[in-house]
């Protein structure tokens, strides 16, 4: 992803323009196996599917996959957490209670305490908030 925030696509194509699965992954930096376990994982993402089983993913896709990225690679959830968010049914930043906003901060290893034991340790408070 670019710094700014918007993907960067091929500019021959219009912004609203259906994209591959290889488009996609490209400009958000995953692999493409990825995007298809994505598929499988989170229902409200489903792109259209042409002759072949061919992928094509619309502006609202894409914008489902960055949604998506964000929560799992740059806020430290699961993938059920982040269902849960994308759902409407767990506690997402801005719906959580003012004490879980700790438990919901992102993980920094600046503690000396490995970071696969905070996020760890965070997915759990999480869990544990949602319930």
């Amino acid at each position: 992803m670019s710094e700014e925030g918007a993907l960067q696509f091929d500019a021959r194509k219009a912004p609203d323009a259906l994209r591959t699965i290889g488009e996609v992954a490209k400009a958000i930096g995953i692999r493409q196996h990825v995007l298809r376990y994505w598929e499988e994982q989170f229902p409200m993402l489903k792109p259209l599917k042409r002759s072949g089983g061919r992928r094509y993913y619309r502006s609202e896709d894409v914008a489902m996959v960055e949604s998506i990225d964000r929560l799992v690679h740059k806020e430290g959830y699961t993938l059920k957490g982040a269902k849960a968010v994308l759902s409407g049914k767990g506690p997402g930043p801005e719906r959580a209670p003012a004490a879980a906003q700790v438990a919901l901060a992102p993980v920094s290893s600046g503690s000396g305490i490995p970071v696969a034991a905070l996020m760890e340790i965070r997915n759990r408070l999480a869990a544990a908030l949602a319930a």
